[in-house]
């Protein structure tokens, strides 16, 4: 039988005070600093909303990592912080011990409820744990904004109760809270909320910007020109805009769009998928990006001779990790651009995504050369090509020296196709037979995996994804 460990006398004190709200709420003024956070843990577990308004009024740290807290948030126990936070904004000063600065609702600070919850005890003197210097009945307010620390996932056809309420707080109080929201997506979010929410948010405190929204090219551009304020944004992932009709096309909008990547001086990962717009224009985003990229991924889209020609000229992909041109077809492209492409990256390259990209054995064998050079490759696929078992063999050898590659996806080979593209089970089991003795032949251990979705013949979103075939290694993780 599983003894459990007995409650610690801070947490026992706690549950005792909470018995009796007004008791607890009236002797929050002599309690020590290191019962805060329990009471606050039991109150916030406890919904005992009324205490948790005045923890917040009296609260002796600089930071209140509530998101730490909320694995399921109740909406309630959350409006009683917010609450305590207005009251204590109201008022003109500061009450005698809250230092509180800093309401981190992000899925963070879990270290300091469970260093107060623990079986010791530390209080730094000279950080955020430190109580208010006790010289006067009230503090005069900080010249600095108070700061709210949110994620904001905007994915709903109106704005969740709690965001509404949010938005109330932070709105009267411009200039003298600040909403801080590290990580922004837009997902399906009326345009007007959008503006809404955007207006309050700080929006040079933005570092990952994720834009999915079925808007016109017209809405975006709309857009773009709060990035000449987002100057701190990293990643910047875009998706699912509507290309215009003929008629409505405006090259204005391309450029409106991608001179604003002059103003993110730390961008270093772009992710488009699905950027019809930048068809033949890619080059003008391209001369804008203002340094090298770590990582850059354009998918399901068609790019001109002329766009892989800028890429694979361009400056600011030199030292890229990673490359995703997944959906992207090689089929009409010139044979030398892609291997160019490979040739220019692959002194650092350590992902490739080539995915349902059209690429037959021809374009394959033109870039084995360029891919062998790859030493720092870690992983790469090839997924829902159409390739045949001879251009699948020399593709292993070529890739074969390659030190640090550990994850392999490669397409079904043709082979294990009929003549009218059915998957044939008894060609498939024979093609991996074939496979794991080409890999006993090169003699190093090795793990590849052979899938294919969807299926290259017939566009059927059916994955296939067998066993591994392994030879003298174990499954990557």
């Amino acid at each position: 039988m599983r003894v459990q460990n007995p409650l610690r006398l801070l947490n026992l004190a706690g549950k005792s005070l909470l018995t009796n709200e007004a008791l607890a709420i009236s002797a929050l003024k002599y309690l020590p600093i290191e019962l805060f956070p329990p009471l606050f843990m039991e109150a916030f577990c406890g919904r005992h909303r009324k205490t948790l308004k005045a923890l917040v009024q009296a609260w002796p740290f600089v930071r209140l990592p509530l998101g730490g807290l909320m694995q399921t948030p109740h909406l309630g126990t959350l409006q009683a912080v917010l609450d305590g936070l207005d009251v204590l904004l109201t008022q003109k000063g500061y009450p005698r011990r809250c230092k509180l600065r800093v309401l981190d609702l992000r899925n963070t600070g879990q270290d300091f409820w469970r260093m107060w919850s623990g079986s010791s005890v530390h209080v730094s003197s000279s950080s955020s744990m430190a109580p208010m210097a006790e010289d006067g009945s009230r503090i005069k307010k900080p010249l600095v904004p108070f700061e709210v620390f949110t994620e904001l996932h905007l994915k709903e056809r109106t704005m969740s109760e709690f965001l509404t309420y949010l938005l109330k707080l932070v709105e009267p109080r411009d200039p003298f809270i600040h909403l801080c929201c590290k990580k922004l997506s837009m997902v399906s979010f009326p345009m007007d909320n959008i503006m809404k929410v955007l207006s309050m948010v700080q929006l040079d405190c933005i570092q990952e910007l994720h834009v999915n929204c079925t808007w016109h090219l017209s809405t975006l551009a709309m857009i773009a020109p709060l990035l000449d304020q987002m100057s701190n944004v990293q990643k910047l992932f875009v998706s699912h805009i509507h290309l215009p009709d003929p008629e409505e096309w405006n090259e204005q909008h391309i450029v409106k769009i991608t001179s604003q990547f002059l103003r993110l001086h730390h961008l270093h990962d772009l992710h488009l998928e699905s950027p019809l717009y930048l068809e033949g224009c890619l080059d003008q985003m391209l001369r804008c990006l203002m340094n090298p990229l770590d990582n850059l991924s354009i998918t399901h889209c068609l790019l001109t001779d002329s766009d892989l020609t800028h890429l694979s000229q361009s400056p600011n992909i030199s030292q890229l990790k990673s490359l995703n041109l997944s959906g992207v077809t090689m089929t009409y492209s010139s044979p030398e651009l892609l291997p160019a492409l490979l040739e220019k990256v692959s002194a650092t390259l350590q992902e490739l995504y080539l995915e349902q990209s059209g690429i037959r054995d021809s374009h394959l064998e033109a870039i084995l050369p360029a891919l062998s050079q790859c030493f720092q490759l870690t992983s790469f696929s090839m997924c829902g090509n159409l390739l045949s078992m001879p251009i699948m063999e020399k593709m292993l050898r070529h890739t074969s020296e390659l030190p640090s590659l550990g994850r392999e996806l490669y397409p079904v080979p043709q082979e294990s196709f009929s003549s009218h593209g059915i998957l044939q089970p008894g060609r498939l089991a024979q093609c991996r037979t074939e496979l794991l003795e080409i890999l006993k032949d090169l003699g190093c251990p090795r793990t590849i995996w052979i899938c294919f979705t969807p299926c290259p013949h017939c566009g059927d979103n059916t994955f296939y994804h067998p066993e591994p075939i392994i030879y003298g290694g174990n499954i990557p993780a």
